[in-house]
């Protein structure tokens, strides 16, 4: 079978950065385009089809936290944010906004490189349809979720959830579980991020889709 070269986008001003970043990807086999601004980056991420995102937060025309709501609402490719800073809160904001993985300046190239080729096998989802019952299903190719044949529009952490829910039905997750695997982090006060995003997939498509188990966590019935 042919192998297919998975294209990442480098969004990254520091020209000894990028230069790192790309040497490194490109010896790994990978295909790179870079971009130094938000408005490169936005034109790239429309003009070609993009396996994964490097974000850097400080950019010269836009934030990296406003760049990636912009892209997490056109495109679901994984986003990997790099900071020059090891600050909790901006982890946390960068993670709710789409981003899938976090990195601080100085960083191992080979964990780079690691965490790259996590975040790919990670998106490499089944391409059958998964029901949930006969008005919703899920396109895992797409990363789409339909209710009576309409489109549901779901932030990229919702549609992770979702879907760790509907790939394991019956069982019971914790919040403690819920945060490791699909946020893989553990902060104060994060369980109720998960409480919060499981109120927005009840409303998006059925209050009784996912169950509370009082003391323990949520879980998704199933035959």
């Amino acid at each position: 079978m042919e192998h297919i070269q998975k294209t990442i986008l480098i969004i990254e001003d520091e020209e000894s950065i990028y230069d790192i970043l790309s040497y490194a990807l490109r010896k790994a086999g990978f295909r790179v385009i870079g971009a130094s601004t938000g408005v490169k980056a936005l034109e790239a991420v429309l003009a070609v089809e993009i396996d994964l995102i490097i974000l850097d937060l400080m950019l010269p025309d836009t934030t990296g936290f406003e760049l990636c709501k912009q892209i997490t609402a056109i495109m679901n490719s994984p986003i990997l944010m790099l900071t020059a800073r090891d600050d909790i809160v901006e982890k946390v904001v960068g993670l709710e906004l789409g981003a899938d993985d976090y990195m601080t300046k100085p960083f191992d190239i080979r964990e780079v490189l690691a965490r790259v080729n996590v975040l790919l096998r990670r998106n490499q989802t089944p391409h059958r349809l998964i029901h949930l019952n006969e008005s919703i299903h899920i396109d895992p190719r797409a990363h789409s979720v339909f209710k009576d044949e309409q489109l549901i529009a779901f932030k990229p952490k919702e549609y992770e959830l979702l879907l760790l829910f509907a790939q394991h039905r019956n069982r019971v997750f914790s919040r403690e579980e819920i945060l490791d695997t699909v946020w893989e982090m553990d902060y104060e006060g994060g369980l109720r991020t998960v409480d919060v995003h499981v109120q927005r997939i009840r409303k998006k498509l059925d209050s009784s889709i996912i169950d509370t188990v009082f003391g323990v966590g949520y879980r998704m019935k199933g035959n």
